[in-house]
């Protein structure tokens, strides 16, 4: 990539600098700016790029790339600017640097053979991501998304990996909104679209779930024949808008008409889940240490990518066997007194929590079953209603202690679980996670098995980090 094929893809205007530089790394963090690296000047809602860009020269930046609005000045103060930048920077400006560097991304995409899968769904993209990242490995050069940049920003950035020429690019798209997975679709542009589920999740952006199934469904757009759908056959809202796509489809779980489909399912408690998966290159049985039907459903959507890139039934199933979950993200922990930690604190919806509760439930060797959970966020004028839902599913899980994190919300999930028969001494509410994190770690006794669920802004990691530290 030089300067100039750069502003070509932008359609931007060279204001300073050689064309035919070669740009490093793209960054849009000042920060972590190594020299030779070209600088996008982002505008955000708590910050704007351009205020950042002497600091780029001075940290030796090729060039940076600059909203026409607020144009390159070269102020560079004192004898340290110019020492640290002697070069005549490569200046690029555009209408819309976001918008730039969307089309950056799409430009880089389109110069390479690399095979693009992308990843949606309610629950279980990022487990999907790096599972099939795993089985796909076996036999390509294989980049994913770092992290959680999945979004506008985040997924051109990750595409950038593709200048090294992988053979394969497995891309999670995320979103809140309608009309965000539309646009992930038109920048990545493709050739393998997997949507894994419609849950619950961002229920507080949507009038309803099927208002979130059409949002998800936006993955189906600008298709072409050649392209490929994996979907999730046992979810009726994914296959009721699967049919419109232009392409072939490929469906997994345990429906009868499933392309992979599951059989013979044993659910093994925190040891993970056992299937034979039968498939059209064959049938193997699989075991997973990955936890609970959430899960399986995950590896099956991986197993479905793999087959169809023409991995073995036998290498899949000696990669399921060793894979390890995504961090926090049901990450089993066998703690000092028996104690047993499922940190499952990353992110919490309904759906995805009810599941977690089904594998506490299902653990025959727990002395006692302990939940801490937290509050679930993004749920609107529907979060008192789910939480006390999430409640009842907590006493049918069994549980010998609830402990529960938040506000109104998480009062009404502890007092769901009381309503459906859970002694009120064995429910205990906290408002925050820092208070509760020593009280519920000196609660603990030996041969507990305790899951920590929570969403990302009730911080219930922190009880984690704390049970963690206490059994350690």
């Amino acid at each position: 990539m030089t300067v100039g094929w750069l502003a070509a893809a932008v359609a931007g205007r060279i204001v300073s600098g050689d064309p035919d530089q070669v740009v490093g790394n793209i960054v849009t963090d000042s920060r972590s700016l190594q020299p030779g690296d070209f600088f996008i000047a982002l505008r955000g809602a708590r910050f704007d790029g351009h205020d950042f860009v002497d600091e780029a020269l001075r940290r030796r930046a090729l060039g940076a790339l600059v909203d026409v609005r607020r144009p390159f000045t070269g102020r560079q103060t004192g004898e340290a600017g110019r020492e640290a930048a002697p070069h005549t920077p490569a200046i690029v400006e555009v209408g819309d640097t976001t918008v730039a560097l969307q089309d950056l991304a799409h430009a880089v995409r389109e110069a390479t053979e690399t095979k693009v899968i992308a990843i949606t769904g309610s629950a279980g993209k990022t487990t999907t991501k790096d599972t099939v990242s795993d089985f796909l490995s076996e036999s390509y050069r294989v980049v994913k998304n770092k992290g959680n940049l999945n979004n506008h920003i985040g997924l051109p950035l990750s595409l950038m990996q593709l200048r090294d020429r992988p053979d394969v690019a497995v891309m999670e798209l995320g979103m809140n909104h309608a009309g965000e997975i539309s646009a992930l679709v038109a920048i990545a542009d493709p050739d393998v679209r997997v949507w894994t589920n419609v849950g619950d999740a961002h229920l507080g952006f949507f009038a309803s779930a099927d208002a979130i199934a059409d949002a998800k469904g936006e993955i189906l757009e600008r298709a072409e024949p050649h392209d490929v759908l994996v979907c999730n056959a046992d979810d009726p809202r994914v296959m009721a808008r699967a049919s419109r796509f232009a392409g072939r489809i490929v469906a997994f779980g345990e429906a009868d008409g499933a392309s992979v489909r599951a059989t013979d399912i044993e659910d093994l408690g925190l040891r993970g889940m056992r299937a034979r998966v039968v498939s059209p290159s064959g049938e193997r049985l699989i075991e997973t240490p990955l936890l609970g039907r959430g899960n399986l459903a995950n590896v099956l959507a991986a197993t479905a990518v793999a087959v169809e890139f023409g991995i073995s039934l036998d290498a899949i199933a000696a990669r399921a066997a060793r894979l390890r979950p995504s961090d926090r993200r049901g990450a089993v922990h066998q703690l000092r007194g028996g104690v047993m930690l499922v940190d499952d604190s990353y992110n919490s919806s309904p759906s995805a929590l009810k599941r977690a509760l089904d594998v506490i439930a299902k653990e025959p060797r727990a002395t006692r079953k302990v939940a801490v959970l937290g509050e679930m966020l993004e749920l609107g004028a529907f979060s008192v209603d789910l939480h006390m839902d999430a409640g009842r599913a907590a006493a049918a899980a069994g549980l010998d202690a609830l402990f529960v994190v938040g506000g109104e919300p998480a009062r009404a999930l502890g007092q769901g679980a009381i309503a459906a028969g859970m002694p009120p001494d064995r429910v205990t509410f906290f408002d925050q996670s820092a208070a509760a994190a020593p009280a519920i770690a000196a609660a603990l006794r030996t041969g507990d098995v305790v899951l920590v669920k929570g969403s990302r802004g009730t911080r219930t990691d922190l009880i984690a980090d704390r049970i963690a530290e206490a059994f350690g």
